[in-house]
């Protein structure tokens, strides 16, 4: 049975209260949402660390906070709290948040030099042994709590539960590219579920490093347009090269309808639809006839209640890499056919690069205020169109166009796909 706080479905009808975004665009959903639409690129010279030998020398690191360089477990959190604070505020919420906690967080691991210094610091007498026994000797000596602290999944949900007051056990989750849309996913659900009435839903990366920059290397997964960074990140272009590595971090409050009206919250717009399928075919690579997407996109349509004409604008996930863009095209067209020459579709990744497992809730971020505002950012630096690819990509320059719904995707290495629904009003 359907009411006014209820979908198609019977389910309650999730909204968002409040939204906090960073990326090297700057801090805060203003201060983004003026830099993106303006076409501004964020992607620049990366100087934090050397890249001396690297074949990869840029990226939209964030620069502006005063964190370690060395220490991605710290930028990821300080960048964690800093959009949750924001997405608390909008939704005017104070004290302890008193629901779950949804995080997206890198697998992050302790750097080489970090593991170096520790070897450096077992004892003459134990360097004989295995490196089990060596690092257990190092550390029954002189612990070091902060290394295993950066060693622990769940540090980063840990400190936000008790930044922010969360209920029950913080859960962390790493899906790849599709962390962040995966994390507002499952806060969707549990308020489906009614196992909840609101949810904090967390997504952040600031785990570039050499390290990172060398095994996407590897992958052949980076640009290597390092003369011009600003111009190195170009999705659906003929000459695109590779992705270009980034850092950020959003929130987004999700409360039931019932519950954000109740206490008289600004609705900013409804998650209407939550669309998962895994890719088996590859670890890095997706299937060749773009299946899985496919039916990740239909999937996420079916559960807002939606047809293919009712999408106004998609957020794409839009990579910039030469295969990617392609199954994306690929799995687009094979579900809106025709249609999709009628839908703009554009990448912000043109301009923040890559935020990889923090995209998927910035790109709802942008995706909300897209509908909240009626501007469509644009995809810059499209000035070599791929033949192959026939889109309207809102080319170079923003576009004012009113849209209730919109569809964002985001399609991740190891075969994760997840895709939102985003919409003005319940469909």
């Amino acid at each position: 049975m359907t009411s006014k706080f209820t979908d198609h479905l019977g389910r309650p009808i999730v909204a968002v209260t409040g939204m906090g975004v960073l990326t090297s665009l700057g801090e805060g959903v203003e201060e983004n949402w003026k830099a993106l639409t303006s076409g501004k690129s964020g992607i620049h010279t990366i100087t934090r660390f050397s890249t001396e030998h690297l074949s990869t020398t840029i990226g939209g690191t964030v620069e502006f906070l005063d964190i370690p360089a060395s220490n991605a477990v710290e930028r990821s959190h300080a960048m964690a709290r800093k959009a949750a604070t924001e997405a608390l505020a909008q939704a005017g919420i104070s004290g302890d948040f008193d629901g779950p906690l949804f995080l997206a967080a890198p697998p992050v691991e302790p750097e080489w030099s970090a593991r170096f210094e520790l070897g450096d610091r077992v004892p003459e007498a134990a360097r004989e042994g295995n490196a089990y026994t060596q690092f257990l000797s190092v550390l029954r000596e002189k612990p070091d709590l902060a290394m295993h602290e950066a060693m622990l999944f769940g540090t980063i949900s840990e400190r936000l539960a008790d930044d922010f007051g969360t209920r029950g056990l913080p859960v962390t989750l790493s899906t790849a590219c599709a962390s962040g849309a995966t994390a507002i996913q499952l806060g969707v659900e549990a308020i489906r579920q009614g196992r909840t009435s609101r949810a904090l839903a967390v997504a952040t990366d600031g785990s570039v490093t050499a390290e990172a920059l060398i095994r996407f290397s590897l992958l052949s997964a980076l640009s290597r347009q390092n003369d011009r960074p600003e111009k190195a990140s170009k999705p659906f272009t003929r000459d695109r090269d590779g992705f270009v590595i980034a850092e950020g971090a959003a929130t987004l409050v999700l409360e039931s309808l019932e519950s954000a009206i109740a206490r008289g919250a600004k609705v900013l717009g409804i998650l209407a639809g939550c669309g998962e399928k895994a890719d088996s075919f590859h670890r890095t690579r997706s299937s060749p006839d773009g299946s899985p997407a496919i039916a990740t996109i239909r999937g996420a349509l079916e559960d807002a209640g939606l047809d293919e004409s009712g999408i106004g604008y998609i957020n794409a996930h839009g990579t910039s890499t030469p295969e990617n863009d392609k199954m994306e095209y690929l799995a687009m067209s094979g579900v809106f056919g025709d249609h999709l020459k009628s839908i703009p579709v554009s990448s912000n990744k043109s301009m923040i690069g890559h935020t990889l497992t923090a995209a998927g809730a910035i790109e709802a971020v942008f995706s909300l205020m897209t509908i909240a505002t009626g501007t469509l950012p644009p995809t810059i630096n499209y000035d070599n169109p791929d033949p192959a690819i026939e889109l309207d990509t809102v080319p170079n320059v923003k576009r004012d166009q009113a849209v209730t719904s919109v569809l964002s995707n985001s399609f991740g290495f190891g075969g994760q796909n997840a895709c939102l629904v985003m919409t003005a009003e319940p469909a």
